[in-house]
């Protein structure tokens, strides 16, 4: 095998893990995905009114998703075709982006630092991070919130960027962002989102169906307790949503703890099945837990994708 080959098919996405592993996402540094929240709000705005509200939010995921894709179809090999090194720098530099492992590690830390401080902190911290209404959570509500939050973003925000990497490359990466951007924004059965953001929400679901589940594999498997299959099987199917349940429910038995119950989200109130059926209180030793949880589920899955690419390679 040469070993320069090797490198150009094995650095981007380790150099890509490492910067997110160390760096995360900095607010002073420029992100391509508050690049593509800025599309789907502006689109968002000038069709979400009138008639045909479902059409158009279909014509608009359609076209953010296929030109997210186009375009990185053409330009990563365009910097490949410049210069090799630059082809790998350029592609590990988008990995980095695209991965979102440290920061939601980091503001979920936060969040169960804030409310041991007080229950408006908690608050204030944990509403950086979810969708749902956080006015009038206690506290053991705000910390299964993140919790919840960070079983969803492993799978979210760092397996499934890697399971679309690992079929498409980087454009699947890319159209994956979108799709998971376009579902965060308007993908909610709210009066305003239900009909505009109803095929953000169905693509979200198609996309994310493996990696759910692969997730919660990988989170199983990261504290060698096979025995929890069961358990998520159990769980994860019950959940609102076709693929949430899943990391949640491995989360859950691993923790040995309760998530679900009743949220609000933009006023109203939406009821989520509970998982698991021990409603203990949750303590900080639980988040540190989840964060090895997550680190090592995370490293699993690179392993994989990197070890994948090498037999590819060979053959």
């Amino acid at each position: 095998m040469d070993i320069q080959q090797l490198a150009i098919l094995l650095l981007p996405l380790l150099a890509g893990a490492l910067l997110d592993a160390l760096i995360g996402d900095p607010a002073w540094l420029p992100h391509p995905v508050v690049g593509m929240g800025k599309l789907i709000g502006g689109s968002e705005k000038a069709l979400n009114h009138g008639t045909h509200r479902m059409l158009k939010g279909a014509l608009t995921a359609i076209f953010l998703i296929g030109a997210t894709y186009a375009l990185f179809r053409w330009f990563i090999p365009f910097c490949y075709g410049v210069n090799q090194w630059i082809g790998v720098g350029v592609s590990a530099i988008f990995i980095f982006y695209f991965l979102a492992g440290k920061t939601l590690i980091k503001e979920v830390r936060m969040v169960f630092e804030a409310v041991d401080e007080s229950l408006d902190k908690g608050r204030a911290q944990l509403s950086r991070i979810v969708g749902r209404d956080t006015a009038q959570l206690d506290a053991q509500e705000i910390r299964t919130a993140a919790l919840e939050t960070l079983a969803e973003n492993l799978s979210d925000g760092v397996i499934a960027p890697l399971f679309w990497y690992m079929l498409l490359g980087i454009p699947g990466m890319a159209a994956y962002k979108m799709i998971n951007t376009l579902d965060s924004m308007i993908g909610y059965k709210t009066d305003r989102y239900k009909d505009f953001g109803c095929w953000a929400a169905h693509i979200d679901d198609v996309a994310n169906w493996i990696p759910a589940r692969l997730t919660a594999l990988l989170m199983v498997i990261s504290v060698g307790r096979p025995g929890l299959l069961k358990f998520v099987h159990k769980y994860g199917r019950q959940h609102a949503s076709p693929n949430s349940g899943y990391p949640e429910s491995a989360l859950a038995g691993i923790l040995d703890c309760r998530f679900g119950g009743t949220h609000t989200y933009f006023g109203q109130e939406f009821y989520k099945p509970y998982i698991g059926n021990n409603p203990r209180e949750l303590t900080t030793n639980d988040v540190s837990h989840a964060i090895r949880i997550n680190i090592l589920s995370e490293v699993i899955m690179v392993l994989f994708v990197m070890a994948l690419y090498i037999v590819t390679l060979k053959q």
